[in-house]
C-alpha cells in the first residue's frame, strides 16, 4: 500500500540566505560543465557545493568530492546557513511557467514516500538507469546520510482533491521560498503540518499507482540503499526506519498543467540517403525552419512524424503507413513498438548505421539549429513530445521507453528540501 509521511526537511535559513534564488540549482543530471562552473562562482553557499561537487586532482579515498561534500553539509549545519524543521511536514510546491507562448502552474508537494520491494512496489518507471550514475548517486547520498533532490512523481486526482486543500487551506499563506529562476520560471513552497489533512491526501492515493516523471536513478539509489541497510539489521525491522522512505515530489498526472517536452536528437554524422529515408516516409519541403513546429505538432496528432534538419534545409517526414511498424519492429508491446523514438530508432538510425555515440539530445530546438547550423552536427531530428497515455501504458507493461525520450518541464530545484535520514 502506497504512503506518504511528512518530515523535517533541512533548508536553507532566511535569516542568513536573502536572496535564494543564488543558492538553488537543478537536478544533478541536467546540469553542464558550464552550467556547474557558474554555479560553483554564483556563491560559496549555492547547493551545487553538495549535489555536485568538482573532482579535484590528487582527489584519494579519503579526500574527494564526496568527503567535502559531507564536510560542506555539516559546516551549513552547524552555522545556521542550513536548518531543520522542528516539526514534520509536507510541502506544497506551486511553479509558473510558459511554454509556446501559452502560460501553465504546476501544483505539487514534496513528502516522504514509502519505499517496497520490487514485486509489491505500485511504482511504476518507464527509463532504463546507467550503474555509474547510480553509483555515485549511492555514494554521496550514504556520504551525508541524506536524500538531496527529490524524484518526480504522477499520481491520478480527476476531482483535484489535493488542489482543493491547498487552494483552501495553503495558497493564502505566505510562502517560506518564493524563487524565479534563470528559465523564468516561478516556484513557491508552502508548509503543511496539519496531520488530519496530511493523511486526507494520503488517503486519496491509497491503492493508486504512481509513475516515476523524473528521477529514476535517485529512485533506484533509495532502494540499494534500503536493501543495504536492511542488510546490515541485527533486528526485526519496524518498518519505519528512516532508509525506508525517500524524498518524493507528488504532481496530479490529470492535469493540463504537466508538462512533457520534447527530446530532439542532434546528429554528428549522418549520411543523407534520401532513397533510404523515402522508402518508409513521405518528404515534405518546409520553407523555412521556423515554420516546422505547428506542421509537425499537426502530423503527429494521427502520423508518426519528425522534422528533419541539415544544413540544406527542413523537411517534415512522415510515416507511410502505420502497419510498416508490426512488419518491422518485433521488439516490445504494441505502446513500445508505436513510440516516435522506438520508429525513429528501426527505421532511420538502425538502417543508416548510426551510433549512440554519435547523438546529443536536447529539449531546445534552438540548439538544434545552432549545432548543425555551426557544422557541429549534419543533422538534426526534431520530435514531438510523448504522450502522457503512452508513459503510463509503457510503465504499466514494466516496459521502458528508450533513452532520452522525456522531458519534464520545469524541474524541482534542488536545495528546496533535504531529507535527513536520521
Amino acid at each position: 500500500m502506497l504512503s506518504i509521511k511528512p518530515f523535517r526537511a533541512v533548508h536553507y535559513n532566511p535569516e542568513k540566505i536573502k536572496d535564494f534564488r543564488q543558492v538553488v540549482c537543478p537536478p544533478y543530471d541536467v546540469i553542464s560543465p558550464e552550467e556547474q562552473d557558474h554555479l560553483h562562482e554564483l556563491s560559496p553557499y549555492n547547493f551545487i557545493h553538495i549535489l555536485l561537487g568538482k573532482e579535484r586532482p590528487g582527489d584519494d579515498k579519503t579526500n574527494n568530492k564526496y568527503t567535502r561534500a559531507k564536510k560542506i553539509y555539516q559546516d551549513w549545519l552547524n552555522s545556521g546557513i542550513l536548518v531543520q524543521d522542528g516539526k514534520e511536514a509536507i510541502y506544497f510546491c506551486k511553479q509558473e511557467y510558459k511554454s509556446q507562448g501559452q502560460k501553465y502552474s504546476r501544483l505539487g508537494f514534496i513528502s516522504l514516500m514509502g519505499l517496497q520491494d520490487g514485486a509489491d512496489s505500485r511504482v511504476k518507471p518507464h527509463e532504463n538507469t546507467h550503474d555509474y550514475a547510480v553509483e555515485d548517486r549511492l555514494t554521496l547520498w550514504s556520504s551525508l546520510n541524506a536524500n538531496l533532490s527529490c524524484i518526480f512523481v504522477c499520481y491520478s486526482d480527476r476531482q483535484k482533491k489535493i488542489e482543493k486543500i491547498f487552494n483552501k487551506k495553503i495558497l493564502a499563506q505566505k510562502p517560506a521560498a518564493d524563487i524565479v529562476d534563470n528559465n523564468g520560471a516561478g516556484h513557491k513552497l508552502w508548509r503543511l503540518d496539519e496531520m488530519d489533512l496530511i493523511n486526507e491526501i494520503n488517503e486519496s492515493m491509497v491503492d493508486q499507482h504512481l509513475f516515476i516523471a523524473d528521477g529514476h536513478h535517485r529512485y533506484r539509489v533509495a532502494q540499494e540503499l534500503r536493501r543495504s541497510r536492511l542488510a546490515q539489521m541485527t533486528q526485526k525491522p519496524t518498518g519505519e526506519e528512516p532508509f525506508n522512505y525517500v524524498m518524493t515530489y507528488f504532481t496530479n498526472i490529470d492535469s493540463k498543467d504537466l508538462q512533457i517536452f520534447p527530446m530532439h536528437r542532434i546528429v554528428k554524422h549522418f549520411p543523407l540517403n534520401f532513397s533510404l529515408l523515402e522508402e518508409f516516409f513521405r518528404i515534405d519541403r518546409i520553407r523555412h525552419r521556423d515554420e516546422l513546429l505547428v506542421p509537425l505538432a499537426r502530423a503527429g496528432q494521427n502520423e508518426h512524424a519528425f522534422g528533419l534538419y541539415t544544413r540544406e534545409g527542413v523537411k517534415l517526414l512522415r510515416l507511410k503507413n502505420k502497419l510498416l511498424v508490426d512488419q518491422y519492429i518485433h521488439e516490445g508491446s504494441r505502446d513500445y513498438k508505436h513510440l516516435d523514438a522506438t520508429i525513429l530508432r528501426y527505421f532511420v538510425f538502425d538502417r543508416m548505421g548510426i551510433k549512440s555515440e554519435d547523438i546529443i539530445y536536447t529539449k531546445d530546438y534552438p540548439d538544434v539549429l545552432s549545432q548543425v547550423d555551426a557544422a557541429q552536427a549534419d543533422a538534426g531530428f526534431i520530435m514531438n513530445p510523448v504522450k502522457i497515455s503512452q508513459l503510463k501504458a509503457i510503465a504499466l507493461n514494466g516496459e521502458k521507453m528508450p533513452p532520452k525520450t522525456t522531458y519534464f518541464y520545469p524541474k524541482v530545484l534542488s536545495g528546496l528540501t533535504v531529507y535527513k535520514m536520521e
